[in-house]
């Protein structure tokens, strides 16, 4: 015959309450088994009972609700009991206090059998393990709203970067980062990796650099990280990093000055696109001759200035303001400058419409834009270098500048890559710029299909060893090739250019 200890026993053997009962409640204490509700089930079914979790408001944390009396679970909240039991002939009710790291809980477990010894002690000790879960969660949370609010931080410093407003960027910076923007000059790379894991690249890009960089998740590409370092052992860092998975790729720009940040991202852009066909998967923009610098820097300016003069009349905010946007939106598309800006991409097409306006000009073509770039890049780039007579220079114009012989042998030997391929694609390539990039029009005026059209320009792309798909500093300096060695007409600006 059994008596009463050995039919406890069998009962609690049969609910899961034996010795084992602190092993599977430890089980949920591993990282991949943290979860409140899984262990308020655990709950229910060892102890064959309906659990409910619920916080001060009455609402249901985990579990399943109980019909439980308002003022007993505001004495147990409130701290005045730590934990109260009310029984009937058919149902058992106990009710612990929980503690939370913002406001306490109530655990209820309600069930038809009496809570004997061991019952009790599954109850406490669970209620046990439901405050760490529950403080773990508080403080995970805690750490993922910090971890966004420094990501947010180092975006925004970036956009003032992109913008040229170092004073402010190094002032935000100087808080969380002291030091890091104290350098002149910057290299900015850009990793790219799986967007589903680009999270964890930025992290180790962060572990890697030690924080002596700026890494930002790039707010237009999903799976690129920017990094902006004064540092020199931050190359040599990142092409660890690469090489240590066969799923990333790094581009990297030459020393620019923190003005030219968003000169140096482009360079990073472009050297992206060369690491893809290289083994090491790494490439860093190669200096090459630009246009620009086979030009007169003194001439240059004063055509740049007169070019950009009705900008001049704006306020320094607005006109700063007016001059990045319109840099950043001839290299990228209206959508990802928008993004890299932090602002709508309706913002920077009216900041762009109303530089249209002042300056008399129409971005639909691809010279105009070239041209338009060129004198934005010399603002930038040139030192601030004068005439004797400023007047001097007045009746300069574009034609004046690209008519240097060093500037047309520059355009004649760019392009005449492109004589060997019997097909002719600089004939494709000049239609297609003359019709602001459409490979649909220029398909038509070729008399050939749309697809020819784009195979022709992508297939230009290695051999002038610049992107031209992708409107940027790549594209246009072909544009300004095309105008050097008259295959292109000038631009009609409104002032004498």
């Amino acid at each position: 015959m059994a008596g009463r200890e050995d039919g406890n026993r069998l009962r609690e053997a049969q609910t899961g309450t034996g010795p084992e009962w602190a092993e599977e409640l430890l089980e949920h204490l591993r990282p991949s088994g943290r979860d409140v509700r899984r262990v308020v089930a655990w709950l229910s079914g060892a102890l064959g009972a309906t659990v409910a979790l619920q916080d001060t408001a009455g609402n249901l944390v985990a579990g399943n609700q109980l019909p439980l009396d308002e003022d007993l679970v505001a004495d147990i909240t409130a701290g005045r009991i730590a934990s109260a039991a009310w029984e009937s002939a058919e149902r058992h009710l106990r009710l612990v206090r929980v503690e939370h790291p913002s406001h306490a809980c109530v655990l209820a477990v309600s069930r038809q059998a009496p809570f004997d010894r061991r019952a009790s002690g599954v109850v406490t000790h669970t209620a046990q393990v439901i405050e760490l879960l529950l403080a773990a969660r508080e403080s995970t949370a805690a750490g993922h709203r910090l971890r966004r609010a420094t990501a947010d931080l180092r975006l925004a410093i970036l956009q003032l970067l992109m913008v040229e407003d170092t004073i402010a960027a190094r002032r935000v910076a100087a808080g969380l980062w002291p030091g890091l923007l104290d350098a002149d000059t910057a290299c900015v790379y850009v990793v790219e990796s799986a967007p589903a894991v680009r999270d964890r690249i930025a992290e180790e890009c962060l572990d890697t650099t030690r924080e002596d960089a700026l890494v930002v998740r790039c707010p237009a590409m999903d799976g690129h990280v920017i990094v902006v370092s004064p540092r020199d052992t931050t190359d040599e860092a990142l092409r660890s990093l690469v090489g240590r998975h066969p799923d990333l790729f790094l581009g990297g720009s030459v020393r620019q000055s923190l003005a030219q940040t968003a000169t140096a991202y482009g360079q990073a852009v472009s050297a992206l696109a060369v690491a893809h066909f290289r083994p090491d998967k790494t490439a860093v923009y190669a200096e090459r001759t630009h246009p620009e610098r086979l030009m007169d820097p003194v001439a240059l300016r004063a055509w740049t200035s007169r070019v950009l003069r009705p900008l001049d009349t704006l306020p320094h905010h607005t006109r700063a303001e007016l001059l990045a946007t319109t840099r950043l939106g001839l290299e990228f598309t209206a959508v990802n400058a928008a993004k890299v800006l932090g602002v709508s991409r309706n913002t920077v097409r009216a900041r762009m419409e109303r530089v249209e306006t002042l300056l008399g000009i129409d971005f639909a073509d691809l010279t105009v834009r070239a041209v338009v770039h060129l004198a934005l890049n010399t603002r930038i780039g040139l030192p601030d270098t004068r005439s004797a007579d400023d007047t001097a220079e007045t009746g300069l114009r574009l034609a004046d500048l690209l008519s240097g012989p060093a500037v047309r042998t520059w355009g004649q030997d760019l392009l005449g890559r492109l004589d060997a391929d019997a097909r002719n694609p600089r004939r494709t390539l000049r239609t297609w710029i003359a019709v602001g990039g459409n490979a649909e029009r220029a398909a038509q005026a070729l008399g050939v299909h749309a697809q020819t059209v784009r195979e022709h320009v992508r297939s230009a792309e290695p051999v002038l060893e610049r992107q031209l798909l992708a409107a940027g500093t790549d594209l246009y300096e072909v544009v300004l090739a095309h105008l050097t060695v008259g295959d292109l007409d000038l631009p009609v600006l409104p002032r004498p250019a």
